[in-house]
């Protein structure tokens, strides 16, 4: 059987590069991301983006030097005109505000690409119940599947519990 296709989203790699951070809920979202990493990424074909390798290829040079050597074990995702189509349709129906547009460019690779999970921690404009509600419907009207979207714990627990089945 195929493994299943995990998008991974620049939280998820910057959360298993970066060094560890002083605040508490974000040390706790690392340690769960490099847990993630260690025991379930093998499960799993995952694929990143040229917006992925923008994205952590920001800021200081040493950190971005280490995102993006953890990136270099993925194969990029193509990125074909109807990203960018359903990108803006996401963007004019969604409240993603103009400096976080790359998000909506994340959520429609992943879903172009036909991936069955996008891994996140961004809690505002991706792993956010209103916004998977919006990208559902949207995608609906459109015709094409849409990922589950997720954090790596959520990802985690979701097969933990289908193997209890």
């Amino acid at each position: 059987m195929d493994k299943e296709q995990v998008y991974l989203e620049s939280t998820v790699i910057s959360y298993y590069a970066n060094r560890r951070s002083a605040n508490l809920i974000v040390a706790a979202y690392q340690v769960i991301t490099a847990e993630w990493w260690e025991s379930e990424l093998p499960k799993y074909d995952a694929y990143i983006s040229d917006f992925v390798l923008q994205e952590i290829g920001r800021g200081d040079q040493a950190a971005a030097a280490k995102r993006l050597a953890a990136a270099e074990l993925f194969p990029l995702l193509e990125i074909p005109d109807r990203v960018e189509e359903l990108a803006e349709r996401y963007l004019s129906e969604i409240d993603i505000p103009r400096k976080s547009r790359v998000d909506a460019f994340h959520i429609a690779t992943a879903v172009v690409n036909g991936m069955d999970y996008i891994l996140s921690w961004n809690f505002h404009h991706i792993s956010n119940v209103f916004v998977k509600e919006k990208i559902r419907r949207i995608n609906d009207i459109e015709g094409v599947a849409t990922p589950i979207i997720c954090t790596p714990e959520e990802l985690r627990e979701i097969k933990e519990d289908e193997h209890e089945e």
